[in-house]
């Protein structure tokens, strides 16, 4: 779909460079930026720390300094030609999952940056409140990463899981303007109930009835992890974004077991977009 309001989650790391990527991202295809700055309280060391002054004295200092920052990107993006808001949420009892979800319910998209991207607690957040409880695609820039909503060259992960499919229909806008998209699966099971009898053939004539430019690429792993074998070939066919459902299995299965999902979101080095 047509991305029109753009949710932007920032932390207190890097909140700069992450609101450019934002500003970027909205300026390209003119939607509206909907800014999150997130500061989580610290967490108390003793039972009653939070009724002590000194605690009240930080809760003040950290409100203030949320204050200013707010008002610092209020002034920021009033020098651009977008269209914005930006809000504030100071997280204590609880994550700020619940308050990420809430906006992102109203978004198309939500953006994690660079520094949401080194800081796994609040990518955590944005995960729960993003993927699970909004069900909003989210892309994730790293570092470095020349994040565009234009890509050229799109790498689409696929294992034919629902949430896979549901990445693919969220990106579908990005994939008709790309040169090429690489269907790309790393070991699949040549089985109807599974991959089908031809492993990605379904898939690539969905998106073929689209007008989309698509091979289709199946990968051994060879011993290595699939998240290696994907960013490889990523790296490999010069790719701009990686397409891929996240948490095809349930998420605490894959978080105490790990998965494709947990790594990608730890040694990614280029922009991804996930939907579960």
């Amino acid at each position: 779909m047509p991305y029109k309001t753009i949710l932007n989650v920032l932390g207190e790391d890097r909140a700069d460079e992450d609101l450019q990527v934002a500003t970027k991202l909205a300026g390209e295809v003119g939607a509206h930026l909907s800014t999150l700055f997130v500061t989580m309280a610290p967490v108390p060391t003793g039972r009653y720390q939070t009724l002590s002054p000194s605690w009240l004295e930080v809760r003040e200092r950290n409100l203030e300094k949320l204050s200013e920052r707010v008002t610092k990107f209020r002034q920021r993006l009033a020098t651009t030609d977008l269209s914005f808001d930006v809000d504030s949420v100071y997280a204590e009892v609880a994550g700020p999952a619940y308050d990420i979800g809430e906006r992102a319910i109203y978004a198309d998209l939500v953006v994690a940056g660079p520094g949401v991207f080194a800081n796994d607690d609040l990518k955590s957040q944005v995960v729960s409140g993003g993927l699970f409880q909004a069900g909003r695609p989210v892309i994730f820039v790293p570092r470095d990463a020349n994040a565009t909503l234009g890509p050229k060259t799109i790498l689409l992960a696929w294992d034919s899981r629902p949430s896979a499919a549901h990445a693919a229909r969220e990106a579908l806008e990005m994939m008709k303007m790309a040169q090429s998209v690489h269907v790309t699966m790393v070991d699949p099971v040549a089985a109807s109930r599974v991959s089908g009898d031809e492993p990605g053939a379904d898939i690539a004539t969905y998106l073929a009835r689209h007008g989309i430019n698509v091979s289709v690429e199946t990968l051994p792993s060879s011993g290595h992890f699939v998240t290696d074998t994907l960013l490889r070939h990523a790296l490999d066919i010069n790719a701009d974004l990686i397409v891929m459902g996240a948490y095809g299995h349930s998420k605490l299965l894959e978080l105490i077991l790990g998965g494709v999902t947990k790594s990608m979101l730890k040694e990614a080095n280029l922009p991804i977009l996930m939907a579960h």
